[in-house]
């Protein structure tokens, strides 16, 4: 690390990505396995970020049953009636252990109008139309609202939406913190390149440390 990739606590966001009822419980429809398995490790994060009042954004997809906003590997199966992630289904609402106490389901119509869907305090769901969160969304102009330099990022199938989002984050120039025991589908070689690009990647007792220096 050094001065312009160190991650600051202080103002940093979590993000958690696709962790939804169609991606990550045994037998759904689009099950990532291992994705189950993470689940309390975002959960002591998220436990740690609200306690601390720091930004949490939720990035969710929603699959149209027509197609039309899905991405081309998974067109065909959606035009043709797989069900996964439809909008107001509860397959497509966070797993119920990381989701704020009190929240009410998704607002699918706010989130596909690319609004931000407010569940709690300093915390938000996010749709993304693609793998990175960043691509179309108003991700960016909201974290720097806030004032975050820092990303966390955890959740479900590493390869795909989870590194993209590290990538674009990596390229608007945010500090980042992937947490590796946290996020399905991690595997050795993923882990270095990011590494190699100034990511700090943790495991989820390193960045609950982290956040709290002193504590």
């Amino acid at each position: 690390m050094n001065e312009y990739t160190r991650p600051n606590p202080e103002r940093a966001a979590l993000l958690t990505i696709d962790t939804q009822r169609d991606f990550s419980l045994p037998g759904a429809p689009a099950e990532i396995p291992g994705t189950a398995a993470v689940v309390p490790d975002i959960a002591r994060l998220l436990e740690r970020l609200r306690a601390l009042e720091r930004p949490i954004v939720h990035v969710v997809r929603l699959y149209r049953p027509d197609g039309s906003n899905v991405d081309a590997c998974r067109r065909a199966a959606i035009e043709d009636g797989a069900a996964i992630a439809r909008p107001g289904s509860t397959g497509s609402e966070l797993v119920d252990e990381l989701r704020p106490e009190g929240a009410s389901d998704l607002d699918a119509d706010a989130l596909l109008a690319g609004d931000l869907d407010e569940l709690g305090p300093l915390e938000w769901a996010l749709y993304k139309p693609r793998w990175g969160a960043f691509y179309e969304t108003p991700l960016e102009s909201h974290l720097d609202a806030l004032g975050v330099d820092t990303l966390v990022v955890c959740g479900c199938n590493f390869p795909n939406c989870p590194r993209t989002t590290v990538y674009e984050a990596s390229k608007r120039d945010y500090r980042v913190v992937f947490v590796a025991d946290a996020t399905s589908g991690t595997y050795e070689r993923g882990l270095e390149e990011l590494e190699g690009i100034g990511v700090s990647v943790m495991e989820t007792d390193e960045a609950l440390e982290w956040l709290t220096p002193g504590a």
